[in-house]
């Protein structure tokens, strides 16, 4: 009850005008200024922002965009209240991040139709050329996920203009690898006349910021997810992109959402506590998984699935640095105005914990995107319109080649931190088991997964029982739990 009016004491009264029969879910707004002024307490605001990533939004709310599309421009039709591809298609963000409670991810019925929203006439059946079809992912440990994309980018785009500073002192071609988190993203040649030369530059895209959110890697920031996905899955139009007092999408509310109420659900998602380990009850499952973590290392699956990154810093400020333009920025405010949390201190266990000097985060990444089709293994190949990548003028500096192909057939490598309680698998939703998955590793993966099919199958067991134990814990655990005995009843009795 204390938390919950916290969470209260931060909101606005909406004006009386939107009052109907009908009560809108959002009866007060989040105020931005009170988060700048240091006014508000990270428990507040996580719990505001947790009720309205849960929050059931209706039309007095603003829900709905009977004129707009889902990237913001103007429709020429009407568009219904809820079109299952094109979008609106959720009352909350919880309607499809909910297992295994608010955050996570979702069943293939919950799956979205990315690009389909940018559709006019409105899309009413699937067609792959309209959009790609994906699986909702979960967030939990989404804070420590984009700290470490920050981290990676500073490091990135520092070895890029220490190339093109040695290139135009020396007058010479100057090629410099590109490693970040000890995580190669191949090379970058900077030449004397300022320009970059990008063609080995791989797994990011050119500008070097690591964008981990979305299966593509195209989302640079929770804010600007959180962002996106209120417009397209909720029609539910913030400020920060669309405008304050502006209609954009002539459904007669304005305001629909603060930038205190993107602060807080962002702020929410960032501060859910981090997956851990939950070990099977039978001593002999516990000792199965065991020797799978040291079978997943010893065949190469941590290569790509590295187990750990080092984090230098723990606190989460918001906003973040690289958001792009129509998202709140940190530019926007200046340095003093940012929300701070610590992951590692503020939020519920499991955080990230202490590691020397840093901290470390075990989420089973390398933030980098791969192909893992090749002429046998194709099943990650099955996407045909591009999602947007940045192939052109980075920030200092220009580039020899204008543009590359999209690559359609490349994504960011799965955290399987949470791989245990986040089924189905694959960038679509349409693997049941984690032996599909590992399956259909062809292109840059197939050595490794040749290699996991010629183990002995006891081995090949141990490794999914390890990767069982991968789940988002109860809030407040610690961050090795073991199942309780009577957890799973039917293996329960069919063991007895």
């Amino acid at each position: 009850m204390k938390r919950l009016l916290a969470a209260a004491a931060v909101l606005a009264p909406i004006a009386a005008s939107v009052w109907a029969a009908d009560r809108p879910v959002i009866e007060s707004h989040v105020d931005q200024e009170r988060i700048e002024k240091g006014d508000v307490s990270f428990d507040a605001l996580f719990q505001a922002g947790r009720f309205l990533f849960n929050a059931r939004f209706n039309k007095a709310d603003g829900q709905g965009r009977p004129a707009s599309m889902g990237h913001g421009a103007p429709r020429t039709a009407s568009q219904p209240a809820f079109t299952r591809m094109s979008g609106p298609d959720s009352n909350s963000c919880e309607g499809c991040h909910f297992q295994p409670r608010s955050g996570g991810a979702g069943d293939f019925a919950t799956n979205v139709f990315v690009l389909a929203q940018e559709r006019d006439p409105v899309v009413t059946a699937f067609d792959p050329r309209d959009g790609t079809e994906r699986n909702s992912l979960g967030m939990n440990g989404s804070g420590a996920i984009e700290l470490l994309s920050r981290e990676m980018t500073r490091e990135l785009v520092a070895t890029r203009e220490a190339a093109l500073a040695e290139a135009k002192t020396s007058g010479h071609d100057v090629r410099k690898p590109l490693v970040a988190k000890g995580v190669s993203f191949g090379q970058v040649l900077a030449l004397p006349d300022g320009r970059i030369d990008p063609r080995e530059i791989a797994g990011v895209d050119w500008d070097l910021v690591i964008k981990p959110f979305h299966q593509k890697g195209a989302v640079v920031s929770l804010r600007e997810f959180t962002v996106t996905a209120m417009n397209h899955h909720h029609g539910m139009q913030p400020v920060e992109r669309f405008g304050k007092g502006v209609d954009a999408d002539k459904d007669g509310v304005v305001d629909e959402l603060s930038e205190g109420d993107i602060t807080a659900v962002t702020v929410y998602q960032a501060g859910l506590n981090l997956p851990g380990r939950k070990l099977p009850f039978e001593p002999e499952r516990r000792a199965a998984a065991v020797r799978g973590e040291r079978v997943f290392a010893e065949v190469g699956c941590g290569s790509c699935h590295v187990p750990e990154l080092p984090l230098d810093d723990a606190v989460f400020t918001e906003p973040g640095p690289f958001n792009p333009p129509g998202n709140l920025r940190a530019q926007d405010r200046g340095v003093k105005s940012l929300f701070r949390f610590d992951l590692s201190k503020d939020t519920t266990a499991p955080r990230v914990y202490k590691h020397g000097r840093g901290y470390v985060v075990r989420a089973f990444t390398d933030l980098k995107r791969h192909d893992l089709n090749d002429g046998t293994y194709a099943h990650f190949a099955n996407e045909r319109a591009p999602q947007g990548f940045l192939h052109g003028v980075a920030p200092t500096a220009a580039f020899t080649e204008p543009t590359r192909p999209r690559p359609l057939r490349e994504f960011l490598t799965r955290k399987l931190w949470d791989a245990g309680s986040s089924a189905p698998y694959g960038h679509r939703g349409d693997l049941t088991t984690m032996t599909e998955a590992i399956n259909f590793h062809g292109g840059e993966a197939r050595a490794i997964r040749d290699r996991y099919f010629t183990l002995p199958e006891a081995d090949q067991d141990a490794v999914v029982e390890f990767l069982k134990t991968l789940q988002v814990l109860p809030e407040g655990s610690p961050p090795v739990i073991t199942e309780a005995k009577d957890e799973n009843p039917l293996r329960a009795r069919v063991k007895n």
